[in-house]
């Protein structure tokens, strides 16, 4: 086969592959991202137990060709480790096709704004970790994120974590500036209340919200969702599988690899596990029934519950991220949603 033909057959796979993904616009603006999102905080390795670069790379890739464009990411992810992971693996593809999303607001390299907590980077030395959204450095941080990427503009640019010691109004001001400059296109938030989005939006236009969302952690159905529905901003969950407990992988006294941030976690105690088991083997069947995983399932609900937008699902290797972006695959009917609703219980 020659080059081109093969060139051609690849754009052609891809294609095939796109007509099963799902695309879901950002609320009101032009911004389309994969309903199954790439979420790359596990391929900084950062308290994650380190990670295998050519293993990151390889997911995000093979993420990519089963449809999924969009990836997440942060600076603080390896301490800018996952973001030069994903600069390397997209090099070669058109960057039109892909949706970049990173953050801004936590240094471990300046000590300034709110302490956020003590940890250790990719070679075991203690860093502190800062949430700080002054202006200033948002303008150094952008400019660092897109080295690291290799791109000359960020889709969605986001805030991490809410900064007490800065007005929202000069962090959104900076972010408007960087928009006016072609840097970013479009504004987000990160883990902000309703009441915060309200503040936000006064000097911004806010496309998104990305807050942690799963079957045992439903905590924003309470006042973030319903405020997205009503002004009509998108919810971008992480943490849908519940950073793997309910893959059902997991049983009492799992073994965490050395700087696995779930071991001091709620939802990874032996009692926790033991009862999302007990729930788990009660939607199985269905899972068995449709021959998909339990993640698959999950992940597909996740996507049909109300007000959720996008599902970030984070990758350690290729065959993980294939099956994760399969998941779009998964059909549920009205029914089979009710009687996982009914089983459904909060941590």
């Amino acid at each position: 086969m020659h080059f081109v033909e093969a060139v051609k057959l690849i754009i052609i796979i891809f294609k095939f592959k796109q007509l099963f993904m799902e695309y879901r616009t950002l609320g009101d603006s032009n911004l389309k991202l994969s309903a199954i999102t790439f979420g790359a905080w596990a391929a900084g390795g950062w308290m994650w137990g380190k990670t295998d670069r050519n293993d990151a790379i390889e997911a995000i890739k093979a993420s990519y060709d089963e449809g999924v464009t969009s990836i997440d990411t942060a600076p603080i992810y390896g301490q800018g480790d996952s973001e030069s992971i994903i600069g390397e693996a997209i090099k070669n593809l058109p960057r039109d096709k892909v949706q970049l999303l990173t953050k801004y607001g936590m240094r471990w390299d300046l000590a300034k704004g709110n302490f956020g907590f003590k940890s250790k980077n990719n070679q075991g030395e203690n860093i502190d970790i800062y949430k700080y959204a002054g202006k200033e450095s948002i303008i150094k941080e952008c400019e660092d994120s897109l080295k690291r990427l290799g791109t000359d503009y960020i889709d969605l640019y986001q805030i991490h974590w809410p900064d007490i010691t800065t007005p929202i109004q000069e962090t959104m001001e900076a972010v408007a500036q960087l928009i006016q400059q072609g840097k970013v296109r479009h504004a987000g938030v990160c883990n902000y209340t309703a009441a915060q989005m309200a503040d936000a939006a006064q000097t911004i236009k806010l496309v998104s919200n990305q807050v942690p969302f799963s079957m045992v952690n439903r905590g924003i159905e309470e006042e973030t969702v319903p405020y997205c529905i009503e002004n009509n901003k998108a919810i971008l969950a992480y943490s849908p599988l519940e950073r793997g407990l309910l893959t059902g992988k997991m049983k009492p006294g799992y073994a965490f690899a050395e700087g696995d941030h779930r071991t001091s976690n709620k939802f990874f105690t032996d009692e926790s596990i033991a009862k999302t088991n007990m729930f788990l083997e009660k939607i199985k069947p269905m899972a068995e029934s449709k021959n998909v995983t339990l993640a698959q399932l999950v992940i597909r609900w996740t996507l049909e519950r109300q007000g959720i937008t996008i599902a970030l699902v984070g990758a350690r290797n290729k065959q993980q991220a294939i099956q994760n972006a399969k998941a779009i695959e998964v059909k549920l009917t009205h029914e089979e949603i009710a009687f996982i609703n009914l089983h459904l219980y909060q941590y």
